[in-house]
């Protein structure tokens, strides 16, 4: 949410005063509770997708149910029937006839570009190899940061750019670990195909994380949810008659392939639903950088089901991949409101810098606060 308090405007002095105090993180040590709280709920967000990336092969390997369109239109429809009908049975401008009115065609845009970054990384396993697409996909990092830094303000440190090149230098360590036991080979025709379509996946999926970091911050959690089940629904439900219902004909329907849907389901509902509130407590860039272990957590539990060949450098691929998301959150970044006014960004949460008081005030000036709510603040809507 985005709350909008009146304050009391600074004099230049007392302006200049406040930019020159020390900037607070998160504690005085890079081992805190808020920090590796952060670490850890990222790391529930891996698991969610290990979930989804194990049911997924289940269903296409051991069943030939290649359904990506359909498995996107089962989650699209259980955010509907919870998040799109709370909207519906809300009043005044939370309703959603209310929200349509002055935000439809927003929300199109949006959830065209969910389903289809989805579509377009799993579309590029056809084509090109394992280990290309976890490279790949890590192209999603620089475009979150650069979208962050342009239309969100968020302002980064050098220690942050560290933890992300650890965490980039992790994954390549993976990479690496799967072309000595064997893993990178693939489907490898048309390669270049296949990677084009993971580089337009990922800048998809940024695109969508650093939007989605905007409305949870300046509207409401729910209302996202509601709108991406609306819209996704309805688009992913188009794509699913055009292009996948004879592949859906051709699936074996049983009880197995029933549960592995219900499964997938579950597992992306939980990862969409609680996506947002990790989002707010840390940022989309964090986020995504937690997501670089989820390969790792497919790899451990598929050394048990699928009798995966193991190397230490999977072990050292995880921890090195740790030691930066905790470099990264060991600080926080800032959101440059206005070139006078800096507010502490949650990344993680860190107390925040009290303004003097002490010298004369101007007359009233809007402060934005993008941190911790409080209920003395009145809620504004963003049009």
């Amino acid at each position: 949410m985005k709350y909008v308090s009146q304050q009391p405007s600074y004099s230049a002095l007392q302006r200049a005063s406040f930019l020159t105090l020390p900037q607070i993180g998160c504690g005085t040590g890079m081992w805190t509770r808020e920090m590796l709280i952060s670490v850890a709920l990222g790391q529930v967000l891996s698991l969610l997708i290990c979930g989804i990336g194990l049911t997924s092969k289940y269903l296409s390997e051991d069943f030939h149910a290649n359904t990506p369109v359909f498995q996107s239109f089962l989650n699209y429809i259980l955010l509907f029937l919870v998040y799109t009908t709370t909207l519906a049975v809300r009043q005044g401008e939370e309703n959603l006839l209310a929200i349509l009115r002055r935000r439809w065609w927003k929300y199109m845009i949006l959830g065209l570009i969910d389903l289809e970054a989805n579509y377009l990384v799993v579309k590029a396993y056809q084509y090109t190899t394992l280990t290309s697409i976890q490279l790949l996909d890590c192209f999603v990092i620089p475009v979150v940061i650069l979208l962050s830094w342009f239309f969100l303000l968020i302002r980064y440190k050098a220690v942050h750019f560290l933890g992300i090149f650890v965490c980039i230098l992790g994954m390549g360590c993976m990479a690496g670990a799967d072309v000595l036991v064997g893993r990178h080979q693939g489907a490898g025709e048309n390669k270049l195909v296949g990677d084009l379509l993971v580089l337009g996946g990922a800048t998809l999926y940024g695109i969508s994380n650093v939007w989605e970091e905007y409305i949870i911050r300046t509207l409401s959690r729910v209302e996202f949810l509601g709108m991406i089940g609306l819209f996704g629904a309805f688009f992913s439900g188009i794509q699913l008659a055009i292009m996948e219902h004879k592949e859906l004909l051709k699936v074996p329907w049983d009880w197995q392939i029933g549960l592995l849907y219900v499964g997938f389901s579950a597992c992306m509902f939980g990862l969409y639903s609680f996506m947002p509130v990790v989002i707010k407590k840390t940022s989309a860039t964090s986020v995504n950088l937690s997501l670089l272990t989820a390969d790792l957590y497919s790899l451990f539990c598929g050394l048990f089901l699928f009798h995966y060949k193991f190397s230490g450098l999977y072990l050292l691929s995880f921890f090195t991949i740790l030691i930066g998301l905790m470099l990264y959150s060991s600080t926080s970044t800032y959101i440059a409101q206005d070139p006078r006014v800096y507010k502490q960004f949650r990344n993680p949460s860190g107390p925040v810098v009290d303004l003097p008081t002490t010298a004369q005030v101007e007359p009233s000036v809007t402060y934005t606060s993008l941190g911790q709510e409080t209920e003395e603040e009145p809620h504004v809507h963003v049009a």
